[in-house]
């Protein structure tokens, strides 16, 4: 193994992924692995491969958010159109026959609320009224004692 490792050395290195080694670049060259790690020492190929990975997660994950953003536009704006010509068809229809239309505009503003976050549903839990509920069925009513008997002296 008497050859030496070529300039590209690196990219092939880089280009290996998960199988990725000093050991399979030894190999594909035909030269020692100790020649492969001096060259990947003195280039500093670890760090080369962490910064690029890095660069890659963070293009990555812009167009990821690029890509959500214009779906979402995209959505906002069909879920306008159908609000709009749900609209138009309320305006000529009589109220018996607008029934479409109704379900057109409401489908059109959930998903219009869906896309800004929103809450689609008001199940809110009004937490005043949970408590005043719980209080009740806890008070003891009509003047009962811890016993249950209402005002009698236990015998």
């Amino acid at each position: 193994m008497n050859r030496k490792l070529p300039p590209d050395a690196f990219d092939a290195y880089l280009a290996m992924g998960l199988a990725r080694s000093y050991a399979a670049v030894a190999k594909r060259y035909g030269v020692s692995k100790v020649t492969v790690t001096k060259r990947a020492t003195k280039e500093g190929w670890q760090k080369r491969v962490a910064d690029i990975e890095a660069k890659a997660r963070v293009a990555s994950d812009e167009k990821a958010a690029e890509t959500m953003e214009a779906i979402n536009i995209r959505h906002l704006r069909s879920a306008r159109v159908i609000q709009s010509k749900a609209l138009e068809a309320l305006k000529s229809m009589s109220l018996d026959t607008a029934m479409e239309a109704v379900k057109a505009l409401h489908m059109g503003v959930r998903q219009e609320r869906l896309i800004l976050g929103e809450p689609t549903d008001r199940n809110a839990v009004n937490v005043e009224d949970v408590i005043k509920r719980e209080y009740e069925k806890l008070m003891i009513v009509g003047g009962e004692d811890d016993d249950g008997r209402d005002g009698e002296e236990a015998a």
